[in-house]
């Protein structure tokens, strides 16, 4: 098995920097050449960071129901005063200063369940301290009470409560009240899919320029071995002119032959060269380049052997984009729900305790009241509310129908075009292979035809024209047998994307 490894984001930076080729050919069998895509190419990388940042979505949405803990502590103190006008009663003006204080702690301990309800603790114990002083004055009888002091006589308080809320219409029952997070894993299971679906298409398309490669290979050697024949024909009839067998427009002729094999091998050796630039972009987008690149594997690749309706089956059952739409649709069908549940009005009772404590003292007593509930206090109620027209709601619920309704048609207009793909590719591999075997006995009994040509030539019984007719006869049938073979293995390829077999039949694993 090859293990798909991922070039990390940083090396983004890098697509900048200019590439100094290494020296010497680098010689690739296809699997080589998927492998090393695989590992350099930037949009793998993409496709991976963008299906984290899906499972990411798992944890924000898990957060709904985690406890929450929250606590504050405060110190206050402020500094007052006041001063009131002499009166009859009092005939000297009354000056107060005041202090207070207050130490306060609360923490409150929250969480929401995922059949609708929700649970509150609270624990608030605070230390209050009043003084006032009053600097001069007189009291009610008339006498100057200088100093006077005061304080508040129960510093110590503290308040426990728990209350409990559940949902009964609006709100109510784990499908809802999860929705938002079974849609978050569904969308990272997506995204895995979304991630095979880049890897399985980079695969396709090294193949195919793969095979482009080959065929370049395989079409620039045949124009060598044409030019050969060619020149060898030349370098005979101008033999058979000097002892005057032999018109010199039949040299003229062979010449020309030779003239149109040169042509043929520049215009072979340039696509070659575009089909080295091709793949060496696709397979080192930013790694070192080597120099060039050969192709050495053979496109004569098996395929995997099913009928059509089997191969239908095995696409619908395997094709990542199928299982992506099919998510799609569970989402869209979860959401309606959401917002037909959204439609009702809501329905809550709640529950409550609420305990106190007062202590001239200390914390302690405060404490242990609470604890031991020695000064309960309970409260219960209903809540119910519902807008009177209720149309956000509505809106919301016509918008869902129509997302689901819209899924199912997408889903099954991607079925249909999935099964038209697959009998395509079927009838192409077949197609393919048995053009493969038909372009070799075209190439074979063209060799034969020439040498027979040739023969019949080198005897008189035959005209040079006819002979070099024949060699480029061959020339068209070696050229077609090699695009035949390509063809046939870019049609094996597309079979294997077709039915969702292309990483198994490259002994490829997407982790």
């Amino acid at each position: 098995m090859v293990r798909v490894s991922l070039v990390p984001l940083f090396a983004l930076g890098c697509a900048l920097v200019a590439q100094t080729p290494a020296a010497g050919a680098k010689r690739l069998t296809l699997q080589e050449a998927i492998q090393t895509s695989l590992v350099n190419n930037l949009q793998v990388d993409i496709a991976r960071q963008a299906r984290e940042v899906t499972y990411a979505g798992i944890n924000i949405s898990e957060g709904v129901f985690d406890w929450n803990l929250s606590a504050s502590l405060s110190k206050a103190r402020l500094d007052s005063g006041s001063s009131s006008p002499a009166t009859k009663i009092s005939p000297l003006p009354t000056d107060y200063l005041a202090t207070s204080y207050n130490n306060a702690l609360v923490a409150d301990l929250s969480k929401a369940f995922t059949w609708g309800g929700s649970l509150d603790l609270n624990y608030a114990p605070s230390f209050a301290y009043y003084k006032a002083d009053v600097v001069n004055g007189v009291n009610s009888s008339g006498v100057v009470v200088p100093n006077q002091y005061t304080n508040n006589p129960v510093p110590y308080t503290g308040t426990l409560t728990a209350t409990y809320s559940q949902n009964f219409l609006q709100g109510f029952g784990t499908e809802v009240t999860t929705a938002p997070l079974v849609v978050a894993k569904k969308n990272a299971e997506s995204a895995d899919f979304t991630f095979q679906l880049a890897i399985i298409n980079l695969a396709s398309a090294t193949e195919g320029y793969y095979w482009n490669l080959v065929y370049a290979q395989r079409n620039l050697d045949s124009m060598k071995i044409s030019l050969k024949e060619a020149q060898q024909q030349l370098r005979e009839n101008k033999i058979r002119l000097e002892v005057g067998t032999m018109a010199p427009l039949d040299v003229t002729s062979a010449e020309a032959q030779v003239a149109q094999a040169e042509q043929n091998i520049i215009g072979a050796t340039a696509a070659l060269e575009n089909a080295k630039d091709t793949l060496v972009r696709a397979l080192y987008p930013n790694a070192e380049r080597p120099s060039s690149l050969e192709a050495i594997d053979a496109p004569n690749l098996s395929h995997i052997q099913l009928t059509e309706d089997a191969a239908v089956k095995m696409a619908l059952d395997r094709r990542v984009e199928l299982k992506s739409a099919r998510i799609g649709k569970d989402i869209a069908s979860l959401q309606l729900k959401v917002a037909d549940n959204k439609v009702l009005p809501t329905l809550s009772a709640f529950a409550s305790y609420n305990g106190a404590s007062n202590n001239y003292n200390a914390y302690g007593p405060v404490n242990t009241d609470l604890a031991g509930a020695k000064y309960p206090g309970y409260t219960l109620g209903v809540k119910f509310a519902m807008p009177l027209q209720n149309r956000a709601a509505k809106g919301n619920q016509s918008v869902a129908r129509a997302n689901l309704r819209s899924t199912e048609l997408s889903l099954r207009d991607q079925e249909l075009s999935i099964i038209l793909q697959v009998r395509t590719a079927v009838r192409n591999v077949e197609a393919t292979e048995k053009g493969v075997k038909a372009a070799e006995k075209t190439r074979y009994f063209q060799e034969k035809t020439l040498e027979a040509e040739q023969k019949k030539f080198e005897n008189g019984m035959s005209t040079n024209f006819i002979v070099l007719q024949d060699m480029t006869n061959l020339d068209n049938a070696r050229s077609a047998e090699v695009q035949a073979q390509v063809n046939y293995a870019n049609a094996v390829t597309a079979l294997e994307s077709a039915v969702g077999n292309l990483l198994e039949a490259r002994n490829l694993k997407v982790k």
